[in-house]
């Protein structure tokens, strides 16, 4: 029986991956527990701190299937300890004493924590790939559609035309600096744990520091500086990231809805017949993967609190961090490659309705130009009495009706400066987009090759 949605057969995949369901697993959870005994053991023995028998005989039975894990979960819950019972459970299964060589010279919280990164590593790379994934489609929406005129909108109101290619291309260069801040994120984060009771490595005498870094180079980590029991940044920063990250997918994912409204029709995320929209309304065609997006970016925006929090450790080691960490690293990773999955998702198949935009360029009857006229006016009237008059013009179209041209065409002082023909060209949509296809090109030449 499950009660929270990653774990729900109905609603699981919409908050998190298979991947990352896996990666997250009590069995994988165990496994690198497991996984990091070994490799302890392992180089402890070409040290020649424990036998080399028994560190043989710990790697060929640090495997999860042979421990029972219904009975684990029972001694856990009886001893209030996680690594104790599976320390006692390894023993068993061990030959002879070489149980007893088992987790030398370490505490609980280094395997825990060394464990949580490796899972972390996993996830990351999940994660990164569907992120580069949904990156690749939009660089190649941005490059398709380079000069598809749409209007760009300020404060929910049109404002002035630019190309569907342009705001594309925002998208990917947003997505091109999270992807960074992922890459320099990793070299903090991905840190292994091994300090001992109170992060002094005491237990091992002199040869602590070269256990440590012989240990990570085996599990392909990085070797702190000094210890990190209560030093939880890496945590945090791990929480900000990610919030970081799916906050431009649920932007993104929100754009989509916003302008997959009726009334703008602009654009659609993919959709197939069979998919329903409304119980009671037969015509609806909803956009249910971008909502789904924003809402996880909501929930994981909001665990950054608890991240933030964990960094209030108290003194050499503190399990109020472990207990509130094993709750959202878990969630916050899930929910994050669902994110990005479906942002992918989206992207691949995104419907841009280039004559929608077209029409919704002369919704305004060419007050969208406004800013073209007032430029050239200001000419010759200079820029600050340019844009009094033709604000004016603006006011009245809004409140009497008509069109901009008709309102330009029938004012004397626009009259005097400006011909009907140049007026005819500054309110032309297509005229108007500066840069826009310029930028486009810029960010598509710098994403297209790390998207490849």
């Amino acid at each position: 029986m499950s009660a929270y949605v990653i774990d729900s057969a109905l609603f699981r995949d919409q908050f998190s991956t298979a991947a990352t369901r896996s990666i997250f697993s009590d069995e994988q959870t165990v496994q690198k527990w497991l996984d990091v005994e070994a490799a302890l053991a392992r180089v402890q023995a070409r040290m020649g701190i424990i036998p080399q028998h028994a560190a043989d005989e710990i790697q060929a039975k640090a495997r999860v299937e042979l421990i029972d894990l219904a009975q684990l979960k029972q001694e856990m819950d009886r001893t209030s300890h996680p690594i104790v019972p599976l320390l006692r459970a390894m023993k068993k299964v061990c030959d002879g004493d070489t149980g007893e060589f088992i987790h030398w010279g370490a505490t609980t919280q280094d395997i825990v924590d060394t464990g949580t990164i490796l899972q972390v590593k996993e996830a990351l790379e999940q994660i990164e790939n569907n992120y580069r994934r949904a990156q690749a489609h939009v660089v190649a929406l941005a490059e398709r559609h380079r000069d598809q005129t749409m209007a760009g909108r300020s404060h929910g109101q049109q404002a002035l035309p630019i190309t569907f290619g342009f705001k594309a291309a925002v998208w990917a260069a947003e997505i091109g600096r999270n992807l960074e801040r992922l890459r320099q994120m990793k070299e903090r984060v991905l840190v292994g744990q091994f300090s001992g009771a109170v992060g002094t490595l005491a237990a091992l005498g002199d040869q602590g520091i070269a256990v440590q870094e012989a240990l990570f180079q085996e599990l392909g980590l990085a070797c702190p500086e000094i210890c990190w029991h209560v030093a939880r940044d890496g945590i945090a920063e791990l929480a900000c990231v990610l919030a970081i990250c799916t906050s431009t997918a649920g932007k993104i994912a929100h754009e989509i809805y916003s302008l997959q409204k009726t009334e703008t029709a602009e654009l659609e995320e993919p959709f197939t017949l069979g998919k329903v929209g409304s119980s009671t309304m037969p015509h609806k065609r909803n956009p249910p993967a971008c909502e789904g997006i924003v809402a996880i970016s909501r929930v994981v925006r909001s665990t950054v609190a608890l991240g933030l929090e964990g960094m209030m450790a108290e003194h050499e080691r503190d399990k109020i961090v472990l207990q509130t960490e094993r709750e959202f690293v878990t969630r916050l990773c899930c929910m994050a490659d669902a994110a990005f999955a479906k942002l992918a998702y989206v992207t691949a198949g995104l419907t841009v309705r280039g004559n929608n935009m077209e029409r919704n360029l002369s919704v305004q009857k060419g007050l969208l130009l406004s800013e073209a006229v007032m430029m050239k006016l200001g000419d010759h009237l200079g820029r600050q009495e340019a844009h009094e008059l033709v604000y004016e013009i603006c006011m009245d179209v809004f409140e009497q009706g008509g069109t901009f041209k008709d309102g330009l065409l029938a004012n004397p002082t626009i009259a005097r400066h400006l011909k009907p023909e140049d007026i005819d060209r500054m309110l032309d949509p297509q005229a108007y987009t500066g840069a826009a296809g310029t930028f486009v090109d810029r960010v598509v030449a710098a994403h297209r090759g790390a998207t490849a």
